[in-house]
């Protein structure tokens, strides 16, 4: 059904897709397991393409070289922001002191963080070669080629902003804009492999308007977006708890409004999801790509549930803070590949 060359991009399209969610993966267990700073330079970790395996191994006064580095990086950073309009913002880059603080050497952290870029790195390689790739479509879908070299772009500005996150010692705005931009990769590159995958083959495709299902269908994918980003400030919180000095099983109960907002928005998600399972089932064949997709957001949001409250009543683990946001990250890429799924064939 489809030439070699689409069949290629189809492919890569689809290795890029599961790599992204193996960098979020990555940087999901970076994150509970404080390895952020891991790295104290970037792209480089302690100036070199393989990282120490012991203090040893560093210089006398490394911490100095890296932190005088920071201060440089957000400086021009801080005008950036500054122009586009946020001075207050930008005045707290170049004063906060914390952002200047050293992180004692680590050769776990080291290497955790080492290997979620190395990760990174290998997505990077995937989108540019669907961008080459994607070529075969120029005259018959240019939409493909436009959105993978869009991708490509970026991929450059995450990986920018992941050298903002480090020099900014986890700034924790930065790191949800991080988060959101990591989403915006996985959606495009969903939509190449749908725009590929439907244009020889429409037949996965509705026959009739079915504008309930779509309407509830990108109503719980905002949601989820605005889950993403509660959830992110929920972290931050349990962040500044623990540098506090709070005990971990006062945690949730310190955290305030964002986790009780994020809390009562998961419910109203778990039922949006029953709800729009049911009528998928209902409008579409168990044979169909739609009732899918269906059950595959059916599973995850009870699997995100459950890693919830696990959190909430196991004193926030780290295991299952990596699996709340590995499987919210699915939950949002199988959500908007059902969305897309909703659309009306074209005849």
């Amino acid at each position: 059904m489809y030439p070699d060359t689409e069949k290629r991009f189809i492919r890569t399209n689809r290795i890029t897709i599961f790599v992204l969610f193996l960098v979020i993966l990555a940087g999901g267990v970076v994150r509970s397991t404080g390895s952020g700073m891991g790295c104290p330079d970037w792209p480089k970790c302690f100036n070199r393409i393989i990282p120490p395996t012991d203090v040893s191994q560093l210089p006398e006064g490394y911490e100095q070289h890296y932190i005088d580095g920071r201060v440089q990086k957000n400086q021009r950073f801080a005008k950036i922001v500054s122009f586009f309009g946020y001075p207050e913002m930008a005045d707290k880059i170049r004063h906060d002191e914390s952002i200047l603080q050293h992180e004692e050497f680590n050769a776990a952290k080291t290497w955790t963080e080492y290997i979620n870029r190395l990760v990174g790195v290998a997505v990077g390689f995937c989108l540019l070669f669907s961008a080459i790739f994607s070529l075969t479509y120029r005259k018959g879908k240019p939409a493909i080629v436009w959105w993978s070299v869009l991708n490509v772009v970026m991929v450059i500005i995450q990986a920018w902003l992941g050298s903002i996150v480090v020099s900014t010692n986890l700034m924790p705005w930065i790191i949800t804009v991080h988060m959101l931009l990591a989403l915006i990769i996985v959606a495009i590159s969903i939509y190449t492999f749908y725009l590929a995958t439907t244009l020889r083959n429409k037949s996965i495709l509705i026959n009739h308007r079915f504008d309930l299902l779509k309407g509830i269908a990108v109503f719980l994918l905002l949601l989820t977006v605005v889950q993403v980003v509660y959830g992110t400030e929920v972290r931050e919180a349990i962040d500044h708890l623990n540098d506090e000095g709070v005990a971990r099983q006062d945690w949730i109960s310190s955290i305030g409004t964002s986790y009780d907002i994020h809390r009562i928005l998961a419910y109203v998600s778990l039922g949006g999801t029953v709800l729009l399972f049911f009528l998928v089932k209902n409008k579409f064949s168990s044979l169909t790509l739609q009732s899918k997709y269906a059950w595959i957001i059916l599973i995850l949001v009870s699997i995100q549930m459950l890693s919830g409250i696990i959190l909430a009543r196991f004193d926030v683990p780290a295991v299952a803070q990596t699996t709340h946001l590995v499987v919210a990250s699915l939950f949002f890429g199988a959500q908007y590949y059902l969305m897309l799924l909703m659309t009306k064939l074209k005849r």
